[in-house]
């Protein structure tokens, strides 16, 4: 009874306080509608401009050729590298390279797709999303570096210290299990019935729409979600201020860290953030996962730790390199 009472009590305060921070929103929006439409639309703008023209094609491309039968001939050569590394099958080390070449969210829709496509066990697949959800060079060089700091030399820096994290975080999550209670004959089932499914393009493209669809909503909301919480935050520091920012939505994180006095600060702290991902980039990728029931504080524990690692790597790194 005690312990039910507990699970009550935790469950009346949790949606309490949800509540009072979604009155929250909606207060500000009411109060000031225009503006915050205007952060809507920078949302969007920056969702059409940015994410969907580079991440779309992946996600098609990616789905078409996982839904094909020569995945597991393609990789074979990797099979010694990815079992003496992480401890996953050949095909992941693809999963990888795919994920650095497009960003987010790719790596963790081709996590989902391979486990439905019956290629890959759950346990497999939870090992391969501490690594397999990255950010792309796109991003990183081109956006970040180039566009917002305006120093290629930050961008390669941020972008070896975010790759080399991820591998160091494949490392660590190796030999996680996972209770054989989390797999139940319904997900088999979906698994089976998923790999026995035919290409189907205009499937893949409804898919592709829909999960691309989803990304832009996420990007909307929480452009408006940091402009209600910019007051609350306005106490901070304000290289702690862009930082948090940057932890709830990485695209503006990044920009406003770029406009800080102390370069290696502002380095360090985008290289956390872009390896975090932001509150939003984490919610696009467990939007990709839900066929998964991936536990929602496993992935954002294995994001913290991507985070940490690229974060320590880049002051190793900026030791020895001139920005």
């Amino acid at each position: 009874m005690k312990k039910i009472d507990h699970l009550s009590k935790s469950k009346f305060w949790t949606t309490y306080c949800l509540t009072a921070i979604v009155i929250y929103f909606l207060v500000c929006m009411l109060t000031s509608p225009a503006h915050y439409i205007s952060q809507s639309l920078s949302g969007l703008s920056a969702w059409a401009t940015s994410v969907l023209p580079s991440v779309l094609p992946f996600m098609f491309f990616t789905k078409v050729l996982s839904s094909l039968d020569v995945m597991q001939t393609l990789t074979r050569p990797f099979s010694p590298a990815s079992k003496f590394l992480f401890k996953t099958p050949p095909i992941s080390i693809y999963a990888f390279f795919m994920a650095i070449m497009s960003g987010y969210p790719v790596g963790s829709k081709m996590v989902a797709d391979l486990y439905l496509q019956g290629k890959i066990t759950k346990e497999e697949a939870f090992k391969m999303s501490s690594f397999c959800s990255t950010s792309g060079p796109m991003f990183i060089i081109g956006a970040v570096g180039v566009g917002m700091f305006k120093n290629q030399t930050i961008g390669y820096v941020l972008f070896l210290s975010h790759v080399l994290g991820a591998i160091l975080n494949g490392l660590l999550f190796r030999n996680l299990k996972i209770k054989e209670n989390n797999t139940n004959n319904s997900d088999e089932n979906d698994t089976q019935q998923s790999s026995q499914a035919k290409t189907d393009v205009s499937e893949i493209v409804l898919n592709s729409t829909l999960s691309i669809l989803s990304v832009g909503c996420i990007i909307t909301i929480f452009f408006i979600v940091i402009e209600c919480f910019s007051p609350l935050l306005s106490f901070l520091p304000e290289n702690l201020r862009f930082l948090v920012e940057g932890c709830i939505e990485i695209t503006k994180g990044c920009i406003d860290l770029a406009t800080l006095k102390n370069i290696h600060i502002a380095t360090i702290f985008a290289s956390f953030v872009i390896s975090f991902g932001g509150i939003s980039t984490v919610l696009q990728s467990l939007t990709m996962l839900s066929k998964l029931k991936m536990p929602a504080k496993l992935f954002v524990f294995q994001k913290i730790c991507h985070a940490v690692f690229s974060c320590l790597i880049t002051i190793i790194l900026l030791t020895f390199i001139t920005i």
